[in-house]
């Protein structure tokens, strides 16, 4: 089915990114998956390349562009090469906060860096207590003077092992603020990297703050509205793991087409076998049916227009269907679909945090039912 979300623009920038990436990640995963990290160098050369927080301000380092069908182009061609990376989250989900939010001083200090892939950034909210549930976050900012002393611990963090710049959610009161920590903060203090089932190219840790002491001028936007930037980011984010779901899935389905296609059992290609084939055509159809409603998602970011029920949505439901093609299409390999040399068991133990991390399936849902019977 022919879309219409992109323009002339955005197909040549998935030429230049595909390119970047042919030069830059090819034949790098096995690698970064036994270091557990997407070397510096790559960022560095996504920096440079302009595919790192290109809607920053020119005078910056950035384009100026404030298009979210970049990053969808970005998470399509991640997946379409099975590149590992999930630092580009510093576009998706930190852009914001430093783009947006961030005043002109902390701008100036921080997205030079940023943009040019030598400042690596990471925003931490999950704590051991509070995951999907961030109203229960412990971490606390406490004023002295014009200084914030932080204490706490957060886990689950991306890029948390090696970021240079951490966004930290934590509670002053009953209010909470996001506070940026610079590495090298006396009292800051990283903990282990954490080893997952999946995603294992991508670093991520615990941190603690143990009396860490942050300059007043490190809060991002208004000191006590954290949440409230928090809230108005979520959307964007949920949409962001939406977009890979969906461009995940759609890779798992084409290797699995190709593969049922060459393989033959009982004298003919595994695809012509009727059973087989009506697998195929129903995730081609799901498949579909999910672009389109994604698409229409991103157009509506981009509008200003995409609520949290929306994304909520979206998330829930590209990411169920993201797990239930990948896992089918494992079984359409058979045994070699459970071998490390296939890129299709990758695929299958990455796909699985995506229900989990952003907010759960079940938390996603709680949202959009709210958002049903809140008159009622």
């Amino acid at each position: 089915m022919k879309r219409h979300l992109f323009d002339a623009d955005h197909e040549l920038f998935r030429t230049g990114f595909r390119a970047f990436l042919d030069g830059a990640a090819a034949g790098r995963h096995e690698e970064w998956e036994r270091t557990g990290l997407v070397d510096r160098e790559f960022w560095k050369a996504a920096g440079a390349a302009g595919f790192i927080g290109f809607e920053a301000e020119q005078e910056h380092g950035g384009l100026g562009i404030d298009d979210f069908r970049y990053n969808t182009v970005i998470a399509e061609e991640m997946a379409a090469t099975e590149t590992p990376g999930d630092g580009f989250v510093m576009n998706d989900i930190i852009g914001p906060y430093l783009v947006e939010f961030a005043d002109a001083e902390q701008r100036r200090r921080w997205v030079p860096g940023y943009v040019a892939g030598e400042t690596i950034v990471a925003i931490a909210m999950s704590e051991p207590e509070a995951g999907s549930d961030l109203a229960a976050i412990r971490t606390t900012a406490v004023p002295d003077g014009d200084e914030l002393v932080l204490t706490g611990t957060k886990t689950f963090i991306t890029n948390g092992a090696r970021a240079d710049l951490v966004l930290v959610l934590a509670r002053s009161g009953d209010r909470t603020s996001v506070v940026a920590v610079e590495a090298g903060t006396p009292g800051f203090e990283r903990g282990r990297t954490l080893h997952k089932v999946g995603r294992r190219s991508q670093d991520t840790a615990e941190l603690f703050f143990e009396g860490a002491r942050v300059p007043m001028a490190n809060v991002i936007g208004t000191p006590g509205d954290g949440m409230t930037i928090v809230k108005r980011n979520l959307a964007r984010e949920r949409l962001a793991i939406a977009v890979t779901a969906v461009a995940a899935g759609r890779h798992a389905f084409d290797l699995a087409l190709a593969h049922t296609r060459e393989r033959k059992t009982f004298g003919k290609p595994v695809a012509r076998h009727q059973a087989v084939m009506h697998a195929l055509a129903e995730l081609r159809v799901a498949l579909d049916v999910a672009t389109s409603h994604v698409d229409s998602c991103v157009l509506a970011l981009n509008a200003g227009e995409l609520t949290a029920e929306d994304a909520a949505g979206a998330k829930f439901w590209a990411t169920e269907l993201q797990w239930r093609v990948t896992d089918e299409c494992l079984q359409l390999f058979g045994g070699y679909g459970y071998m490390d040399e296939y890129p299709i068991s990758r695929l299958w133990r990455d796909a699985r945090v995506q229900r989990i991390y952003g907010g759960t399936s079940e938390i996603m849902k709680e949202i959009v039912g709210r958002s049903l019977v809140s008159d009622a």
